[in-house]
């Protein structure tokens, strides 16, 4: 179509008058049917030209067609009659040839089965419309027999629309097939046997000889050279017609038929002739193009393949003869291509791996067995496969089995890569792991004999120094006599370090029970203010003698009440302040605060101690963790007080977080749940004075 966009419309126009007037002269001379009147030129003007300019096409296609038959002397309502049906006939199947289609670019194009049955359609369809409009037109104007009339003129003209409207439609783009040779002599042969075939009068059956030829042409040649013989051999026949000559003359008497059919001879054979040679030039252009398509498809393919080095790709055919075998298992296996095509696949594979797969799956001890098993698992498996050199070697393998169209199959495909050194590493990585876990219980086990020898050891510990401070009170109070001031210092000494020893035994004696039973929190409602005031009453002492801190405290009016053990929550405020003395240097000042927020207790200790180092704070929970300040600085501790205070806290529900400063101190903050509503009745109660004392806001120094 792209070439006659390039050609004026007045060109074309020429071209449908002069063809019109020799189809005038090819009509039978009794009749007024125009013979192969151009009604496939005239659909193709309107293709090819802009819509805009169609109703001006039109009316000069009306002219074309009332000249042509009025011409032949016909009646002025004949040449009407006609003219109109040609006018219907060339909208119709423009629009139905150009009307776009359901993902289709459009229409106008004669390349696949689609485009040749909307061809068809639009042809067919505008030849019914040619046979109705002249039926009628024969019956209103009495001039000759409608029937026949209008089934000759449909005729005509459905071999006119067949012949002509391919020129105007995109054809397949497939260059000829034959070569240059076979090309000179299919256009010789159609040269030469046109006028052998055409020019006998007596024996027209041989112009269908000139079928086979055209039909040559369609398959081996270019569609517009295929199309161009076809124009060809109808125009020469259409000549003829008109000289009197050749198997169609117009001469009625020859064959003794009606005037009226006198054109469907050659018309018919232009139909035979078309049928015949655009469907094949066609099929011969889909059948290209999916060659081309499938050569495109089998050198991506086999790029593909060959890129693949690190996978080996084996096809072999439905019976097991390798078939194909890529550079990535020329690389994985040692052997060459040409060294393995057309072997059986079995001596890739020792029989023991064979076995060993077979025994995995579950199958009989045979190669077809195990392949045909692992054919069913689209995943992969493991198999192992030999090298030229001997060597096994361990692949991921997967086996498809490959189909045709129908289904039938044609072989099988194996895909594998070398996981020989990942699997090593997997078992290395396993056995690792094993003894790994192995040694983590181990050390479970030794904790916990250690847990339990320090616990046994602290029970065993406990009653000798609880004897002991007995006997040091007794000492002290003068009930075993009176002491020189020597001996009181001695034995001030000795009290000291008992009580320190002392803790530390009910420090491990916690820890012990902590981490075999977790903390046992009884449920009841206490007072924080009671648990700070009497921790106040423990560390109270520590404060001034010896040391000269400055402690402050800061607690609501209103009960600030939590469920928990009171005893356990006492120890909290304990450790707390403790540390808090026994890491701030003689002047300084610890403050403790109790808040409360929408659902927690908030307690805050804080004190301008030596503080911790940024770098060991994520420690301090460690059990028996020191810092390197407290030890530098030789403070005695046993390092379980924080851990054991976390342990208590995390058991109520709450949390402890650390903020310090090397030089600057110390703060740590512990949130409780609160309890809300009247907890009066459950509250445990303490004195008043405790509480008064507390939060007066009170200091000592």
């Amino acid at each position: 179509m792209e070439v006659w966009l390039r050609v004026r419309p007045a060109v074309l126009l020429a071209t449908l008058v002069v063809c019109a007037l020799a189809s005038s002269l090819s009509a039978p001379d009794a009749g007024f049917v125009a013979g192969l009147w151009p009604v496939g030129l005239g659909t193709g003007i309107l293709l090819v030209s802009p819509r805009r300019q169609a109703p001006a096409l039109l009316a000069v296609v009306f002219l074309v067609a009332l000249g042509s038959v009025a011409w032949l002397a016909q009646p002025l309502d004949v040449a009407l009659g006609h003219a109109v049906g040609v006018v219907l006939e060339v909208s119709l199947a423009a629009w139905i040839l150009a009307r776009p289609r359901r993902g289709a670019p459009g229409g106008a194009s004669l390349r696949t089965d689609r485009d040749l049955r909307q061809w068809l359609v639009a042809c067919l369809a505008s030849s019914l419309v040619g046979v109705v409009v002249m039926a009628v037109t024969a019956g209103i104007t009495d001039v000759g027999r409608p029937v026949l009339t209008g089934v000759s003129v449909g005729i005509a003209h459905l071999a006119g629309q067949l012949v002509v409207t391919p020129f105007f439609l995109r054809p397949p783009e497939h260059g000829a097939v034959a070569r240059g040779g076979e090309r000179v002599l299919q256009w010789s042969i159609v040269v030469l046997a046109a006028p052998v075939l055409l020019l006998p009068t007596a024996a027209p059956a041989l112009i269908f000889l000139a079928i086979p030829i055209l039909a040559w042409a369609a398959l081996r040649i270019t569609p517009w050279e295929s199309m161009a013989q076809l124009v060809g051999v109808l125009a020469f026949a259409v000549v003829l017609s008109s000289l009197g000559r050749g198997p169609f003359p117009s001469d009625p008497q020859i064959f003794g038929v009606p005037v009226e059919i006198q054109g469907v001879l050659l018309s018919g054979f232009a139909i035979t002739c078309a049928i015949i040679v655009v469907p094949l030039m066609l099929r011969v252009g889909e059948y290209i193009g999916a060659a081309r398509a499938a050569d495109a498809e089998r050198f991506l393919v086999t790029n593909i393949v060959d890129s693949a080095t690190g996978v080996a790709i084996i096809v072999t055919d439905e019976i097991g003869r390798i078939v194909r075998f890529n550079p990535g298992a020329e690389r994985l296996l040692g052997y060459r291509a040409d060294e393995v095509l057309g072997e059986f696949t079995p001596f890739l594979h020792s029989a023991d791996a064979i076995s060993a797969k077979a025994a995995e799956l579950g199958v009989a001890d045979d190669f077809v067995s195990v392949i045909l098993t692992m054919v069913q698992e689209p995943d992969g498996s493991r198999l192992r496969f030999r090298r030229k050199d001997g060597v096994e070697r361990t692949h991921n393998v997967t086996i498809t089995q490959l189909t045709d169209p129908q289904g039938r199959p044609t072989g099988y495909l194996s895909t594998s890569e070398d996981v020989t050194d990942s699997v090593a590493a997997q078992e290395a990585l396993r056995a690792a792991l094993a003894a790994e876990q192995q040694a983590v219980e181990r050390l479970r086990e030794v904790d916990a004999v250690k847990d339990a020898f320090v616990s046994t050891v602290s029970h065993e510990l406990r009653t000798p120094i609880t004897s002991i401070l007995g006997y040091l009170e007794l000492l002290d109070d003068g009930s075993l006599g009176q002491l020189g001031s020597h001996q009181r210092d001695a034995l001030a000494r000795v009290m000291s370090n008992s009580h320190r020893l002392l803790a530390l035994i009910d420090d491990l004696l916690t820890l012990s029970r902590v981490a075999d039973h977790g903390v046992q929190v009884a449920h009841e409602v206490v007072d924080l203010r009671t648990i700070i005031g009497a921790a106040l009453d423990v560390v109270g002492p520590s404060l001034s003698v010896p040391r000269r801190l400055e402690l402050s405290t800061a607690v609501p009016q209103d009960r600030v009440a939590v469920q928990g053990d009171a005893d356990m929550l006492e120890r909290v405020v304990v450790n707390l302040m403790s540390n808090a003395v026994k890491f701030t240097p003689d002047g300084g000042s610890i403050a403790v605060e109790l808040g409360t927020g929408e659902t927690d207790a908030v307690l805050r200790v804080t004190d301008t101690g030596i503080g911790i180092p940024v770098e060991e704070q994520g420690q301090l929970f460690t059990r028996f963790f020191r810092s390197s300040l407290a030890l530098g600085q030789a403070i005695p501790g046993s390092g379980l007080g924080l851990s054991i205070t976390r342990s208590i806290v995390e058991r109520h529900g709450g949390s402890i977080a650390v903020t310090s400063t090397v030089g600057a101190g110390t703060e740590v903050e512990v949130r409780l749940p609160i309890v809300r509503g009247n907890v009066q009745d459950s509250t445990t109660v303490v004195p008043d004075d405790r509480v008064d004392r507390v939060a007066d806001g009170s200091s000592t120094r």
